[in-house]
């Protein structure tokens, strides 16, 4: 396609990205929530949405099945970023990502120098970078689903998530002892797109850019 892919994933990142998208004169056809369709027209005929999984958005654009995508922090940190250009922070999607434990745990204790963590997370390399800065030995537990449940029927000590409220930890009575770093999405570029399709990209980031100032 001689056109523009725009690789986006359901939920909170399309509905906050629809702002920007108007920004650059771009509305989708038909909305992810309710369609079954996984590649979506615009308002603009050079312009299509492809609706991918939020964690795979920057394999597609690192492969050049999409010209850019809009990805969490979180996301690219567990990817690596390998040929992908992040022209901007969108400030959208923003959440932190933290170290929660069950109330009343000592936390502190537990990461002293030389201390064994037992974690649960989908985030490994940033749970691993995480404690290994703090030279705390961690066993890293791979989950895909609620994080919440695995100190509660003694899987492991502590997990490292997104938190934005808060509620979910509360209801299941554990407490963010520690905050990693803040996240928020991310506008990606496949590199190689950016070069020879530099004519149609660069209104497309330069329009994200002036609604993200503005």
């Amino acid at each position: 396609m001689t056109g523009i892919t725009l690789a986006l994933s359901k939920g909170r990142i399309f509905e906050e990205t629809l702002p920007l998208l108007a920004a650059a004169g771009i509305v989708p056809s038909d909305d992810p929530e309710t369609s079954r369709k996984l590649i979506l027209g615009t308002s603009r005929a050079d312009v299509r949405l492809i609706i991918v999984r939020a964690s795979d958005t920057p394999t597609y654009v690192q492969y050049g099945a999409a010209d850019l995508g809009i990805a969490g922090k979180d996301v690219l940190l567990e990817h690596g970023g390998a040929g992908l250009y992040q022209p901007l922070d969108l400030k959208i999607a923003r959440c932190r990502m933290a170290v929660a434990v069950p109330a009343g745990f000592d936390y502190a204790a537990a990461v002293r120098p030389g201390a064994r963590l037992r974690v649960a997370t989908k985030y490994i390399q940033t749970a691993r970078e995480h404690f290994a800065g703090k030279g705390v030995h961690v066993d890293l537990i791979k989950l895909y689903g609620s994080m919440e449940l695995a100190p509660l029927v003694g899987l492991a000590d502590a997990i490292v998530d997104l938190v934005s409220s808060g509620g979910t930890l509360k209801a299941n009575n554990l407490v963010a002892v520690e905050e990693i770093m803040p996240i928020s999405s991310r506008l990606i570029v496949n590199q190689a797109a950016l070069k020879m399709k530099r004519a149609l990209l660069q209104p497309v980031i330069d329009a994200f850019a002036g609604a993200v100032r503005d």
